[in-house]
């Protein structure tokens, strides 16, 4: 029996997260870890204590708003947001991390991850974002795409 690879276990672990999600338009899941071990999931969805968009409608769905654009019109928080609010809320350091994502980040999970000290990102499902892409080359993240077999 083959084990699995790290890189497979953190990705389908963010992938389960992502099943908790509560938007409407994208399910999305992430985990932080540090010397492989998870410090931190997250998925997006409205914050705690607000109504969830699978419940009330999509703000962006009703206002015709594309995927990529307008990030600020939406009631959800992003995943990867999600998972690094969840460490500071639990008082765990995020410097040296990496991050497991389903979807290359947005250009403002992308700032957050920056000054959070993530150090290397990897995902699985490409995101079109040209002032994120930029961003990763200047901050010297490390960046990888793999598939989940």
């Amino acid at each position: 029996m083959a084990r699995i690879s790290w890189d497979d276990y953190f990705m389908e672990m963010a992938k389960l997260a992502s099943r908790r999600s509560s938007c409407i338009r994208r399910q999305v899941g992430a985990v932080l870890t540090k010397d492989n071990h998870i410090i931190s999931t997250g998925y997006n969805g409205s914050p705690k204590g607000t109504e969830h968009c699978i419940d009330i409608g999509c703000i962006r769905e009703k206002n015709h708003i594309p995927s990529g654009e307008r990030h600020e019109l939406c009631r959800g928080t992003h995943a990867e947001q999600n998972c690094i609010a969840q460490a500071a809320y639990s008082g765990v350091s995020t410097k040296d991390t990496v991050i497991y994502t389903k979807v290359f980040p947005c250009t403002m999970c992308l700032k957050i991850m920056i000054n959070a000290g993530v150090k290397e990102i990897v995902y699985e499902e490409d995101y079109n974002d040209s002032l994120s892409e930029q961003l990763i080359k200047e901050s010297g993240i490390l960046v990888r795409k793999i598939k989940v077999v």
